[in-house]
């Protein structure tokens, strides 16, 4: 049990965010309304997105460092985990404009970036399942993966700041925090965020060890 409890309390997050975003009260902002509620889902997909693809790159350079096939395996596993709450957090944003911007898929220059980020990590399992070779699948799909994070994160957080964006907090507009995220929200916001991370790290521990289990048969 005591080996678990993170696991717990991500469980508990998630439901007691997931249950107070959807009947807890919101404040009344105008064009955003009720969808303010998506705020509780779509950003800590977004930060379970990161914290993954952070674990994957730190195992990429283990690999690189050790050749620890251990390493390489951890570091797929957590992509294939990040990639999951990638889609949903461009699923979950998808949503949030429909009914904020008119329609799902924008061109905003935001959206945009989040795709190409997803690109980039789904052309590293692509590039991993090109390469028979096992130790030279893992040291090419390292070094690739070490080039693709600091180019997720411009994509994610420097590039959408130079240019017009509807996002909020990019192209000059405000950030939630600078006027619509009261106290009420935060109590819920932060819960989620921590929860929905924790959950993302139980997900890669499952995968990893489906892994091990099928590598070692």
């Amino acid at each position: 049990m005591y080996k678990s409890w993170w696991k717990i309390l991500g469980a508990v997050l998630v439901m007691y965010s997931t249950v107070a975003g959807f009947l807890a009260s919101v404040p009344p902002l105008p064009i955003l309304h009720q969808s303010i509620r998506n705020l509780y889902f779509h950003v800590p997909m977004w930060f379970a997105m990161i914290i993954l693809f952070t674990i994957s790159v730190v195992h990429s350079i283990k690999y690189l460092s050790s050749s620890n096939e251990t390493d390489d395996r951890k570091a797929v596993q957590s992509v294939n985990a990040g990639i999951v709450f990638g889609i949903l957090g461009l699923i979950t944003g998808a949503v949030w404009a429909r009914f904020t911007w008119g329609q799902a898929w924008s061109f905003d220059v935001k959206q945009n970036f989040a795709a190409i980020a997803m690109l980039l990590y789904f052309a590293y399992l692509i590039l991993r399942n090109a390469i028979d070779e096992e130790q030279k699948r893992a040291k090419i799909s390292a070094i690739y993966n070490i080039f693709a994070f600091p180019m997720m994160v411009v994509l994610l957080f420097v590039l959408p700041r130079l240019s017009d964006s509807l996002h909020p907090g990019n192209g000059g507009n405000p950030g939630f925090n600078a006027y619509d995220l009261d106290s009420h929200m935060r109590m819920v916001f932060y819960p989620a965020c921590l929860g929905w991370i924790l959950i993302g790290c139980w997900i890669y521990s499952i995968l990893f060890r489906v892994a091990s289990l099928e590598k070692n048969n």
